[in-house]
Formats: structure tokens, sequence, C-alpha cells
């Protein structure tokens, strides 16, 4: 088996060893315990060793991530581990992965979403107020495109500016100094990290949609590990994959990246799967927001399972136990929706913002 290690216990009994490899920030740790936690539970025979790595966005810290080339800006190092079979598996934050993975990786599994919303955390001296009724000019930290497009359209009273770093930074950047009034995080890392009681506020999807695939957990494996890919795959959340497939099909038709304002919001009812999605100029005054629904009703699985084979990933997803046919649909339908967009001049929008942003 590639590269994982058996060690034997007192007992005589031969334990396995899985290296899963993960960025070394906090969130990052809490993040992959969490799966190596899920793993030692249904495979009580299976021992964890967490590899700690630096990747290039953790190193870049005075940048805005839209201006560095953003493709695998936080996997890299993490996939190239994976690929010399130094790790077995590695724990990212979904949104953080590209929406077409270099040849020979997979999403083995994509875990049950937490909340993907995005949340306000207030400066100390602003308790109890919210962003409709902070101070105008009030200066706003966040360091996405896609949450200041939305909310400079939403709250034009307020300042957006650039606020790098991980979760602890940025908290501490808030709290020590003067310079932000609020920062928005995503909410699901918030809430890992034990901090919900900072949470002021929850942006509900009509003030600010979400990043695709965020709040989700996704383990990527080598496509061709058949016994690890199998591992994992029983901690897929079947919505949770569909609706993550729907975004990343959306986001890929649009060709879009850290370097452009697009934003999502998807819900499965009554067998339905709903996908919204929109695109924004820099400063929100220029939009497109559309919402189209598919049927994913079909047998809980496949009665035959596919064949673990790098062609039956849907956008970068490996997902064998979960129906077919609900996946394609998945699929199809943000492709679709892309495509309505971009029948409405999307790619305008899109294109205008990218080379405002690389000229800011």
């Amino acid at each position: 088996m590639s590269g994982e290690a058996n060690s034997p216990e007192g007992n005589g009994k031969v334990s396995r060893v899985i290296r899963i490899g993960t960025r070394k920030s906090q969130l990052a740790r809490i993040q992959t315990d969490s799966v190596a936690a899920k793993l030692k539970e249904l495979y009580p025979d299976v021992h964890s060793e967490i590899v700690g790595m630096t990747t290039t966005g953790d190193k870049i810290l005075d940048t805005a991530l839209s201006k560095i080339g953003e493709k695998s800006l936080f996997t890299k190092e993490l996939e190239n581990a994976l690929e010399r079979n130094e790790v077995d598996l590695v724990v990212h934050s979904l949104k953080d992965l590209p929406t077409t993975l270099p040849p020979g990786f997979t999403i083995g599994a994509v875990l049950k979403r937490e909340s993907p919303h995005d949340a306000v955390v207030l400066h100390p001296k602003h308790r109890g107020q919210t962003l409709d009724t902070l101070p105008e000019n009030s200066v706003i930290g966040t360091s996405s495109l896609r949450r200041a497009a939305q909310l400079k359209k939403r709250f034009p009273h307020l300042d957006f500016k650039d606020i790098r770093g991980n979760l602890n930074t940025r908290l501490k950047k808030l709290d020590e100094k003067d310079d932000f009034a609020a920062i928005i995080l995503a909410a699901a890392g918030l809430k890992r990290m034990g901090w919900e009681n900072r949470i002021s506020q929850i942006l509900e999807p009509e003030d600010c949609m979400y990043a695709v695939g965020q709040g989700a957990l996704a383990v990527e494996v080598r496509a061709r590990d058949a016994d690890i890919l199998e591992m994992v795959s029983v901690l897929h959340h079947p919505d949770t994959v569909l609706r993550c497939i729907a975004e990343r099909a959306f986001l890929r038709q649009l060709e879009g990246g850290c370097s452009v304002p697009v934003a999502v919001h998807t819900e499965v009812k009554d067998s339905q799967l709903y996908l919204t999605g929109a695109v924004y100029s820099l400063d929100g005054s220029d939009s497109l927001k559309e919402t189209m629904q598919t049927s994913i009703a079909t047998a809980a699985a496949d009665k035959i399972l596919e064949e673990v084979d790098e062609r039956v990933q849907r956008v970068g997803v490996t997902a064998s136990k979960i129906s077919g046919e609900a996946q394609d649909g998945a699929e199809r339908l943000g492709v679709d929706l892309a495509k309505l967009l971009l029948s409405k001049g999307a790619k305008e929008i899109l294109t205008v913002a990218r080379q405002l942003n690389d000229a800011r």
C-alpha cells in the first residue's frame, strides 16, 4: 500500500499508520484533528500521524490574496508531499482547492458542511452594533473581493480595507489596534476555533452570499490509491457533496477564482437542489444574479459502484457511493447557471473586475 506504515502493537496486532498532511495554522490543525478523530472512530485500528506544513499562502502575508497568482496558494506544498508519498491524505478547507486539480489527485471526501455564511466580528468598542448601525466611514477589514463587492453595495456608508493573516492574526489586528471597526470572517472557522462568542452578526444571503465550498472540509488523496480512497469515502456527506459539486461546476464554467468576485448560495429541499450564483464588479455596482434548481431524487446509490478511476471525478470530487445521476445533475446545474450568467454579460463584468484588481 502506497506509503502508510504498519506498526506492531504490544498485543501482537498490527495497526495501520496513516499520515495526514495539513497547514500549520491552529484552525488547520483543529480541522485535521477532527478528520483524524472521525477516521479513528470508523477504523479503530488506524493511527493517524499529523504532518504540518507551511504553504506559500501562509508565507505571503503582506499582499491581498487576489493579487497573488491565486491558484493552489494554500495547497501546492501539501500536494507535493502527497505526490512524493510523504503523506497519504491531506485535509483542506474546500474553498482553498481549485476547481481543477492537478492530474493524479482527487477529493476523496467532502465532510458535512459547517455554516457556510460569513460573520461580522466587531471591535470591542462597537459591541452591540451591526453593519447597518456602525458610524459613517467605519473601516471594515476583509481580504475577499467577493465580500467587499457585495457589502460595498449593501452598506455604502462603510469603508472596506484589506486585512491578511490567519484567524488569530486578524482578530489580534482588530482588537489591539484602532484600524478596523469590524472584520468579516467565515463563521465556520470561528465556530471550529471555539470563538462563536465573537460573532456579532451572521450575514444572510441577501446581504452577502458565500464563497464556493465555504464551510466544508475536503480530504484530498492520490486518485489511484484505491485503498485510501475507499477508506475516506465513508466521510462523504451526500447533501454537502451535491451542493459543492454544483458550486464548483458553476465557478469552473465561469473561470472564476480569488481574483474575481463570485458568490453562491445552495440549498437542498424536497429532493431539489437550488443554486443561486452571482458575479459582481469590484465595487458591487454592477452585478448579475440568478437561481436554478434540479431534482436529485434518485436511488440512494447507483447499484453498480463506478470503478475508482480518475475519469469519474466531477470537478475534482470522487464519490462512488453517491448516486452518479444525482452528481451529474448537480454538475449540470452549476454549468447551466454559469452559462445563463455568461449569456447575460458575466464575462464582461469579471474581465473588468480582474483588470481593475490587477491594476490596484
